[in-house]
């Protein structure tokens, strides 16, 4: 299938803006934060077993003074200001998300690496056509396939490719875009004008 280069068909309010870098690392900051876990955990001196008993006296037997075998600074002591589980989210304003990723697309348009092909055209999956597909279009390195959830048999074509990471065109963000070489649409998941946003 010939590859379809619409850059004139393209939404300007999308693919034409001058890309903001300042956003652009706000919100890929806070996507990849949103991302952790945050479980990591450690134990303080109150929670670790044992040491409840003064180890020694405290006087008289020319050691230096101790309270509990489970300080800090003993061996299966606690963890003096050690992590505990915490969430590492940023709110994001919508505004900002959004300002974010047309400065990402407008930013591949730019380096004409946005190609839209009018559909994928297979009834069932078969990765080797996925393959040759790219190669038409002469695409190399990583590429990024916007799709709808219901596109099964390309879906599955694709997603078996190392240099391919395919998504759904409701799940479309800065990073993804700015992670890869390449942004493939459909004439039905191109954002703006195609009434996609």
């Amino acid at each position: 299938m010939a590859p379809t280069t619409v850059s004139s068909d393209l939404d300007p309010f999308v693919f034409g803006i001058e890309p903001n870098v300042a956003v652009m690392h706000q919100v890929v900051t806070a996507q990849l934060a949103n991302r952790r876990a945050g479980t990591q955990s450690t134990k303080t001196r109150a929670e670790v077993a044992g040491g409840g008993a003064k180890p020694w006296k405290q006087k008289g037997t020319g050691r230096a003074r101790q309270g509990s075998i489970r300080a800090p600074h003993w061996r299966g002591g606690g963890v003096a200001l050690g992590p505990k589980p915490r969430s590492y989210a940023q709110n994001t304003p919508k505004k900002m998300v959004r300002l974010a990723l047309r400065s990402a697309l407008s930013d591949r348009h730019a380096e004409q690496r946005v190609l839209v092909v009018e559909s994928w055209g297979w009834d069932s999956p078969s990765t080797k056509a996925a393959q040759a597909a790219l190669a038409d279009l002469g695409v190399d390195r990583k590429v990024l396939v916007v799709l709808n959830r219901d596109d099964e048999a390309v879906w599955k074509s694709f997603r078996n490719l190392v240099n391919v990471h395919v998504l759904d065109i409701g799940e479309l963000n800065t990073y993804d875009v700015l992670a890869n070489d390449w942004v493939v649409f459909t004439t039905a998941t191109l954002p703006g004008s195609g009434g996609q946003q």
